[in-house]
């Protein structure tokens, strides 16, 4: 693959000022010579060229050429950037031209792909290139930024560390015995660098979950009888008219979904149907679907009708969600509250929703993740490794405590040594590299 000189449009495919077209390979220059009639390998690494993109006689566009030599390039590869003109003919007209004289289309991913591959930068940090194309908010984007600075692949590598001193400790006793029996070795230097090693990792993984929620951000449902005002509420929160409102129950039959930026977090928000014993075959449907929503969502916001005192139906959503994560919404406050139960009062019809607002910032202190200075994991994969990593010590901290000799213990350690390794892909296989790039953008 590195032996093929690759060409991507690096830029949106829509009409704009200026384009990027990104070439990167062995051969990018010998390409380059024969549609810009300029031997770049004379000039100077990072320099910027003045010219026309020919395909033979013909002049395709009136361009700029970056250039970049060596392995001091993103992807640690002679690389170039034609900055043509933005109209999507034009750009692709490039492109193709580029192609015809010896360039392949890049897969997705495959810029970064090939950074990772010339060890540029390690998967960790590919994987963070992909979560800064894709965040939504200021923080998530700071989050990615810290993953592709390395500050994420130096808190593994500090994991990392801490088990190569217990390792050596057992390796090192197993050649040339410091201790008289595994107990004494175990008390006076194992235990204590494993407790410490999982207090790290703890906290970690702690933190994870907050990462994750800044990365994707929190699944919110809306739930509540027919005609609470839950659909109102939607549209409170998006501040437009996503949802229908009527005074008939039942007008919700399906799932309607919008996503808000609050407090740096995206909420994903989902208005599902109202829930009610029904004999209608279609709002049944959407019934059921509302109860399965339940158990995908971070946060429940259970509405009731202020106005009219608790029926059945209320008290059997206030069961049914009384283990998860959720905030009892009071609305219509407006028209007067005829319920006795604690929760956020609200009044959607008049977009008086700032309570409610705040009640969510502070059930996941969202103020605190916004100017949070520590490193969060975000990455599923990264999560699942670390947490795979963590398992593996606890079998090897309970091995010690049983007096097991320390050869079999060890081998626990290097499983978990092993998973730390895999979120730097340090021995990364191909179909795994094959699936995390593809998911990419072209020309990145």
């Amino acid at each position: 693959m590195l032996e093929d000189t690759i060409v991507a449009i690096a830029t949106g495919r829509n009409e704009a000022a200026i384009s990027i077209i990104r070439l990167s390979g062995p051969h990018v220059f010998e390409v380059m010579k024969k549609i810009f009639k300029k031997d770049l390998t004379k000039v100077k690494s990072h320099t910027i060229h003045y010219g026309y993109i020919r395909d033979g006689e013909e002049i395709i566009d009136e361009v700029l050429v970056n250039v970049y030599q060596g392995e001091r390039t993103f992807t640690g590869e002679n690389m170039v950037e034609i900055n043509s003109h933005g109209g999507i003919f034009i750009t692709n007209r490039v492109l193709e031209t580029c192609i015809k004289y010896g360039a392949r289309l890049a897969n997705p991913g495959e810029f970064s792909e090939r950074a990772y591959l010339n060890g540029r930068i390690d998967l960790a940090q590919a994987e963070s290139i992909a979560d800064l194309i894709s965040a939504k908010t200021k923080t998530a984007s700071h989050l990615a930024l810290n993953g592709i600075q390395g500050k994420i692949s130096l808190l593994i590598k500090g994991l990392k560390e801490d088990l190569i001193q217990i390792i050596t400790q057992i390796e090192v006793n197993i050649d040339y015995p410091e201790y008289d029996s595994v107990e004494e070795l175990t008390a006076e230097s194992l235990l204590p660098l494993s407790a410490d090693f999982m207090n790290k990792i703890n906290k970690i993984l702690e933190n994870a979950r907050s990462g994750k929620l800044i990365r994707d951000g929190i699944a919110t449902v809306i739930i509540g009888k027919p005609n609470v005002g839950k659909s109102s509420l939607l549209n409170a929160l998006l501040e437009e008219e996503k949802a229908i409102v009527t005074d008939i129950a039942g007008t919700t039959r399906d799932i309607v979904e919008g996503s808000i930026n609050l407090g740096g977090i995206v909420l994903n928000m989902i208005d599902t149907a109202g829930i009610r014993d029904t004999e209608d075959i279609v709002e049944k449907i959407g019934v059921e679907k509302s109860k399965a929503m339940l158990s995908k969502a971070d946060l429940v916001l259970l509405v009731l009708d202020g106005s009219q005192p608790l029926e059945n139906e209320d008290q059997q959503l206030l069961d049914l969600t009384q283990s998860m994560n959720r905030i009892i919404v009071v609305n219509k406050k407006d028209q007067g509250v005829h319920i006795d139960i604690e929760g956020i009062q609200i009044s959607a019809k008049n977009l008086d929703i700032e309570a409610l607002e705040e009640e969510i910032k502070k059930v996941f202190q969202l103020g605190k993740l916004s100017h949070q200075e520590d490193i969060y994991i975000s990455n599923i994969r990264h999560i699942t490794l670390l947490e795979s990593a963590k398992e593996s010590v606890e079998k090897a901290i309970e091995a010690m405590n049983m007096g097991i000799p320390t050869d079999l213990i060890v081998l626990d350690l290097y499983d978990a040594w092993k998973a730390l390794k895999d979120i730097l892909g340090e021995e990364a296989k191909e179909d795994l590299l094959d699936e995390l790039f593809s998911r990419f953008c072209i020309g990145k």
